[in-house]
């Protein structure tokens, strides 16, 4: 088998690149997976979309996105779900008001509609938090979240229907380098003669980066989600909330509430069993900022894999040690909602066309020369 581009990885990332690359006309576009597609991280997500971010890089590639987002189903006649009911990060320490003003004001800069509200206006929004301690909040009303699972079916097939190949239950075991250019990727179902290798893999990407001499600096880190009951009056458009101090968060998941929150003694690891250690810290966090919650039933629930860099921060471009070998990855909790941009970005990247955003910034070679960028609203 030969292909022009082999891209690892079929999730949001790796299809919205196989979608892009053969919208734009690419011949033998194949992408490999090794389980079903959305398998990965992607359908352990908590489906938000946003742009308000504190990173110039990542507002933009969140605001491209939810253009994307907004216009899916009619670009690829896939419904995603999409609900606009904005995002709503609670602050409760003097620094975090002051570094979320200043993210609201380059995010107004930027053209996203995010604005600062008073405790008062945040419970309007989310009648299910309580105010105590509460110094402000911040809010963009057009962020929200969508059902991540559809979103890489409408990429796929996307692709599809623009000639890109998908091989399920394939897994990619070795890539041949010959100098420095790629000459395949072999796979449990044999080589494909290849000279462009891209990296969608996720929290998988540092094996898939080591079978080509290049270093991602990925960990992987379990993260889980919990489902509730229905809950009685939700109102219809709640929006997700984030309790920045405690990292708790919630939206609606059909008639109940999905909710998380980091758990800071979780190590790296691949392991996305679900157990309770988290569970006293959750309701510590509830009791604070959103009592209501204590008392709904826990109905279902899922562990998935962050892919964490140490900055927290993407890891997007090319290798300049090994020729074509392309990398999109390390978004750290925001691969999902930043799918779309990326896909368009790792086009042009491949195509050698200026992407709408310079992403140079994110290459994975920032850590060796110190030139880390931090993200601060990531949860």
């Amino acid at each position: 088998m030969r292909a022009e581009v082999v891209i690892v990885g079929g999730g949001v990332m790796g299809t919205s690149i196989a979608c892009h690359l053969a919208r734009a006309g690419v011949r033998d576009v194949v992408l490999v997976e090794r389980d079903e597609l959305a398998s990965g991280s992607t359908s352990k997500a908590a489906g938000g979309v946003r742009a308000q971010f504190s990173d110039e890089l990542n507002i933009r590639l969140g605001a491209r996105s939810l253009a994307a987002f907004d216009r899916f189903e009619e670009d690829t006649g896939q419904d995603i779900g999409l609900h606009k009911v904005g995002y709503l990060f609670l602050l409760s320490t003097p620094e975090e008001v002051a570094a979320f003003e200043a993210g609201v004001r380059l995010q107004n800069s930027l053209g996203v509609r995010s604005r600062m509200l008073e405790p008062a206006e945040a419970r309007a929004l989310s009648p299910l938090i309580r105010t105590d301690g509460l110094l402000a909040a911040a809010y963009s009303p057009d962020d929200g979240h969508c059902t991540p699972e559809s979103v890489v079916q409408g990429y796929a097939t996307t692709a599809r229907r623009h000639g890109a190949t998908i091989l399920r239950h394939t897994e990619v075991t070795g890539i041949d380098v010959s100098g420095t250019t790629i000459t395949a990727v072999r796979t449990t179902q044999g080589p494909i003669a290849t000279n462009t290798v891209i990296c969608a893999a996720g929290a998988w990407s540092r094996a898939v980066g080591a079978m080509a001499g290049v270093e991602l600096p990925v960990e992987p880190l379990r993260r889980q989600i919990a489902v509730t009951e229905p809950v009685p009056d939700l109102p219809p458009n709640l929006p997700m909330t984030i309790d920045f101090t405690t990292s708790l968060y919630f939206h609606t998941e059909g008639p109940g509430l999905l909710l998380g929150m980091s758990d800071p003694d979780e190590r790296p690891g691949f392991d996305t069993r679900t157990h309770d250690r988290w569970i006293p810290r959750l309701y510590e966090a509830m009791e604070q900022r959103a009592p209501a919650l204590l008392d709904l039933r826990r109905t279902g629930g899922w562990a998935g894999l962050y892919e964490v860099t140490p900055d927290h921060n993407a890891l997007i471009g090319e290798s300049p040690s090994v020729s074509r070998f392309l990398y999109a990855t390390g978004f750290s909790g925001h691969g999902f909602l930043q799918g779309p941009a990326v896909g368009e970005v790792v086009r042009d990247l491949y195509l050698g066309r200026v992407p709408f955003v310079d992403v140079s910034p994110l290459s994975a070679d920032r850590f060796a020369a110190d030139a880390l960028r931090p993200e601060v609203n990531c949860v």
